[in-house]
């Protein structure tokens, strides 16, 4: 049996609101429920194993921070292993959405995230693909400047963390 279900992404775009640059070519990705968590006794080693099949590496396991922040130098992807959250996505101006275990996040450099609320079970796997480099921008006006320049520097990644090499994500990120 299949631990990832069948891909129906769902994108999001968020326009740059002066503190969180976002991403004017990319957009977030969510894959609702994606990994199938059921009846794992670790869904947090699922989740890893299934990024790191993928090529996506540098991985944390914690929650999400409750302030915005983003990564104008590299793309994160955040698999919900437990639990569930509210994210703000896009900064002051951007969405909340609901995510919960087996859900799967992708969020191009630039992006703004932050918790709202949460489970206190939550659990979140962040990853990373292998080109770019890892900085964490609070949303300064001198970070927001250098990130408008970074931000189209940072390469697309070559696979989907979920899907592999001819996963959405690819075809998404590349029309």
């Amino acid at each position: 049996m299949s631990t990832h279900r069948a891909a129906h992404p769902i994108t999001h775009t968020f326009k740059d609101d002066g503190t969180i640059p976002n991403n004017p070519e990319l957009p977030l990705v969510l894959y609702r429920r994606a990994i199938d968590l059921a009846g794992s006794p670790d869904p947090e080693k699922l989740i890893e194993k299934t990024f790191a099949a993928h090529g996506w590496g540098d991985m944390w396991r914690n929650g999400i921070y409750p302030y915005v922040h983003y990564h104008s130098m590299i793309h994160e992807v955040m698999g919900i292993a437990r639990g569930r959250a509210t994210v703000r996505f896009g900064g002051a101006k951007g969405r909340d959405i609901d995510i919960v275990a087996g859900d799967v996040v992708v969020l191009p450099a630039g992006t703004g995230h932050q918790r709202v609320k949460q489970t206190e079970d939550l659990v979140v796997i962040g990853a990373y693909p292998p080109s770019g480099k890892y900085n964490l921008c609070r949303g300064s006006k001198s970070e927001h400047a250098k990130a408008l320049n970074a931000i189209p520097k940072v390469p697309a990644p070559t696979s989907d963390p979920v899907f592999g090499p001819k996963g959405p994500l690819i075809a998404l990120w590349r029309e």
